[in-house]
């Protein structure tokens, strides 16, 4: 059995039908749920991934998973596939990462995705640079969230002129999706320097209300 039909198989295994349609309600999806919760998703690809596929292999799984995905465990399920070690912080990846954050196009899938991006900052921090900066710019909010969000947890290795970039790139947007992800950047940037964070929201009176709120909840 192929490691795709493996983890097809223990999703519909795990499936709670009497979650489905609350999960699929809060997610306000098209796509169907089974009624298995991420932890689980997360925990039977691990379970799954122990047999020693390669590299190769992983990337082929993800893709067919979300590809194909019939239910929406089955996207989570390929995103947890990108987060296993072998594939991890791999630059040559950006491009699947992109595709399941434009196709995925909802907070779920493009806020986990972006996980897999600062992991690929860590390993490749000048290439990341670059490709941030023109994600910030680019048509699709969704793209623009995961570039404003994709160095959440890098504290002091975070690339400051990129966060800027990101954010101020922006700013002007009316766009909930990209105000809280502003916000959001900054407020985990700020529990690394808060005094840097404070100083950039006073210089930027541009950002929105719910930015700066977001941004300063922790910082009294």
């Amino acid at each position: 059995m192929s490691l795709v039909d493996q983890i097809r198989s223990a999703l519909r295994e795990a499936a709670d039908p009497s979650l489905a349609p609350g999960q699929q309600a809060y997610m306000k999806s098209a796509m169907p749920f089974l009624g298995v919760r991420v932890p689980a998703v997360r925990a039977l690809v691990r379970a799954a991934g122990r047999d020693g596929a390669d590299a190769a292999e992983l990337i082929g799984t993800a893709l067919a998973l979300w590809r194909e995905a019939e239910f929406r465990e089955e996207r989570y399920a390929a995103l947890a596939v990108m987060a296993l070690r072998p594939l991890r912080g791999d630059a040559s990846l950006l491009p699947v990462h992109e595709e399941m954050i434009r196709t995925g196009a909802w907070w779920d899938l493009v806020d986990e995705a972006a996980g897999r991006l600062r992991e690929t900052f860590d390993a490749d921090p000048a290439l990341m640079a670059v490709e941030m900066r023109i994600w910030s710019d680019d048509e699709d909010m969704w793209v623009r969230r995961a570039a404003i969000i994709s160095q959440l947890g890098r504290r002091a290795a975070t690339d400051l002129d990129v966060l800027e970039y990101a954010i101020l790139a922006n700013a002007h947007e009316r766009e909930f999706f990209l105000r809280k992800a502003i916000g959001w950047a900054l407020r985990e940037y700020g529990k690394h320097d808060p005094d840097w964070v404070r100083g950039f929201v006073a210089r930027h009176p541009e950002l929105s209300a719910l930015s700066q709120r977001e941004a300063l909840k922790n910082l009294g």
